[in-house]
């Protein structure tokens, strides 16, 4: 036995891999319900009846045919030497999709141990999966496990110190009907395809043993040079003339699927029930015409609970912030700070921050709602619906998934393009997903909406998440990256069948959510609002108590004149959109300091707010204007430098700034003009 055992996680997306891997090595990795998460390759020590493993968390993956990133990194590890055994996470609830990728694995000759994940949800949907008659057509070990309850996590780890140490593989059963076939494989493999196919394969197996005669599993490599696989191709080249000059990788695919189908006809009982249950939901859901309105109307009502509950739990927290900064400014009055000090507590610290953190029950009901959908199964069924539209702007549906993560964060929504197989199409959705309204423009919403459109808040809202979608798709389809060459974009997405959300996994979910918010209050928005403070109360001359005199009414002076077309004209509106570029929600904080606001969300704040702005001749027009800049201008530093990261150029993230500021601009502009010449008419 080796010191230290390598072992490949490994699985198709959303199949719970990344949560089985952190309940064996405890690490604190990224888990969602979304294709491309783990976009790297993460490892772990564990040691289990005193042998040494270093576990490998790999890509979450579709196939082991080389398109994306994540397919091209985890085929290379898994044929390298360092893999000892695999363990493919399946999830039991979609079996038949997941069967696909385990037999692909299983021809690879390595060892390979299958962890049924999700028992837990396959029992409650009442079906059951014949734990005997599945490793004898498989010829492998099966381990049922649970990763969200940790059940089943020894006997898989015992499984696997039993299965590397074997050079005996298990016995396959097959009950193929029609008697045996000529070649007698099935006693020897699990997936034996037509006698046609059997025969090329020989004749190939012949041919490559003899030239490469190191290589360890020659029938697989067969199978790929049938396949015409470019890599295999390209590494090992072989005389094809006979045999298979034209590639047969999809008369290879459709008879794995047929073995499939026969496997889930032997294992998977009462599986028809739940089926129905789901394709009645989904014959509205993800109709050709209706999927597009059901997600709309479903959004809408996501944004109804996040101002209804949201404003109602709002208030609290704006009693709560005012307790505060009272309490604040008296204290420092009793103790005898000098009046600078405690204008910076409470004007520039408190106001800042803590208008921040008065918008949290709209983020919470935001994340919550979003959380529910993403784990009912419902989010992968929208970029299904959107497969349509996106194909006729030369993308795949697969684009639009880190579109949508956008609704909760540019970061790993940019990120999330590697699941992209074309490196035009990754560019192309890297620039495009920002214009997605992310949670960190929502307070900025929540202000200008509540303050100008007090009777339809949640519609003015609501419709910046509908425009940054059509923008974002618009982007997509006239941005030109490389030749342009025309082909087909095949989307290949689980559906799963819908389930009850778990609990556990909306906390965790929405904890993170939550966590990263109050993070940034307590970091980037708290230093923003202390610099922002300074250039209001310093100029030129030193120290000042007239803001017309300030560093920051310099800067904005100098920069108004340009955003003035779009009804932007005011400094303190550029000097907050300024800011904005270091984390969106500080447009708010920087307006709370800007006009001496101490708490900005509260009745007579935006009172106070609306007051000042319309002495300046601001109306609800600019104030949807602004609220488009916001939507569409830069995104923030974080989101810049990944997108310098995932595209290592500095030509393409000068475009994505360059992009959105001039997006921002012409549809803000656009808005004002218009918008206001029909105001005069009417």
């Amino acid at each position: 036995m080796k010191d230290v055992i390598n072992v490949a996680f490994i699985g198709n997306p959303n199949c719970g891999k990344t949560t089985l891997f952190n309940a064996y090595t405890g690490a604190k990795l990224k888990v969602a319900n979304w294709p491309g998460v783990t976009v790297e390759k993460k490892e772990g020590q564990f040691e289990f009846e005193g042998q040494k493993m270093k576990l490998v968390d790999l890509p979450g993956i579709y196939s082991l045919t080389s398109y994306t990133m994540e397919e091209k990194l985890s085929r290379q590890y898994v044929l390298g030497d360092d893999v000892d055994i695999i363990i493919d996470v399946v999830d039991a609830s979609s079996l038949e999709r997941n069967l696909y990728l385990a037999l692909q694995f299983i021809e690879l000759g390595k060892p390979v141990v299958l962890a049924l994940n999700m028992m837990d949800i396959v029992e409650e949907r009442g079906m059951e999966i014949d734990l005997h008659r599945l490793p004898e057509m498989l010829g492998i070990p099966v381990i049922p496990v649970s990763a969200r309850k940790k059940t089943g996590l020894d006997i898989l780890m015992h499984a696997v110190l039993h299965h590397v140490q074997s050079s005996k593989a298990d016995p396959i059963e097959h009950h193929h009907a029609g008697g045996k076939h000529i070649h007698d494989h099935h006693a020897e493999y699990a997936m034996v395809y037509s006698d046609d196919i059997e025969d090329k394969i020989d004749i190939l197996s012949s041919r490559l043993k003899e030239k490469y005669p190191d290589f360890a599993n020659i029938r697989w490599l067969a199978i790929k040079t049938l396949e015409h696989d470019e890599e295999v191709l390209k590494e090992y080249p072989i005389d094809m003339s006979g045999v298979a000059e034209n590639s047969l990788e999809t008369e290879l695919v459709n008879q794995k699927f047929s073995f499939i189908e026969e496997i889930i006809g032997e294992v998977l009982v009462n599986k028809d029930k739940k089926s129905q249950t789901t394709d009645k939901i989904d014959a509205v859901l993800t109709h050709p015409v209706w999927g597009v309105p059901a997600f709309l109307l479903i959004m809408a009502f996501v944004f109804f609970l996040t101002f209804t509950v949201g404003d109602f739990l709002k208030g609290y927290f704006e009693i709560a912030l005012e307790w505060v900064s009272n309490g604040a400014s008296e204290l420092l009055l009793s103790l005898g700070v000098s009046d600078w000090i405690r204008s910076l507590v409470v004007d520039g610290i408190i106001a800042g921050v803590g208008g921040i953190l008065t918008f949290l029950p709209n983020i919470f009901i935001l994340f919550l709602a979003l959380a529910f959908l993403e784990d009912s199964g419902y989010m992968s069924r929208v970029a299904y619906v959107m497969d349509s539209l996106m194909s006729k702007l030369g993308l795949s549906g697969r684009a639009f998934i880190p579109m949508l993560l956008g609704f909760g964060c540019s970061v790993p929504a940019v990120m999330a393009s590697r699941a992209l197989e074309d490196k035009s199409d990754r560019i192309r959705t890297i620039l495009a997903t920002p214009f997605m309204s992310c949670s960190a423009r929502l307070p900025i919403y929540v202000l200008l909406s509540e303050t100008f459109f007090p009777h339809n808040a949640m519609i003015a809202a609501y419709s910046m998440y509908v425009i940054g979608i059509v923008v974002a798709i618009a982007v997509a389809k006239f941005i030109k990256i490389g030749k342009g060459k025309k082909k087909t974009n095949t989307l290949l997405i689980e559906l799963p069948e819908y389930k009850t959300p778990n609990a556990h996994t909306i906390f965790i979910y929405v904890w993170e959510k939550i966590k990263d918010y109050l993070t940034k209050a307590g970091t980037t928005i708290f230093i923003a609002s202390i610099v922002l403070w300074v250039l209001l109360n310093f100029g030129p001359s030193g120290m000042t108590s007239y803001i017309n005199e300030s560093y920051a009414a310099y800067i904005g002076k100098f920069i108004a004149p340009a955003l003035a077309p779009a009804g932007l004209g005011q400094w303190q509106l550029a000097v907050a959109l300024i800011s904005g570029i270091a984390a969106k929600e500080v447009v708010v904080s920087s307006l709370s300091v800007l006009y001496g606001i101490g708490n900005i969300l509260s009745a007579e704040g935006m009172a106070s707010l609306a007051t000042a702005l319309s002495a300046t001749g601001f109306t609800a027009i600019n104030a949807y204007s602004m609220m488009l800049f916001c939507l569409l201008y830069v995104p923030c530093i974080a989101t810049v430098a990944t997108i310098k990261r995932e595209t290592n150029s500095l030509k393409y993230t000068w475009l994505s700034i360059g992009l959105h500021i001039a997006t921002a601009w012409l549809v803000s502009t656009l808005f004002y003009q218009v918008a206001s010449l029909i105001a005069g008419i009417l």
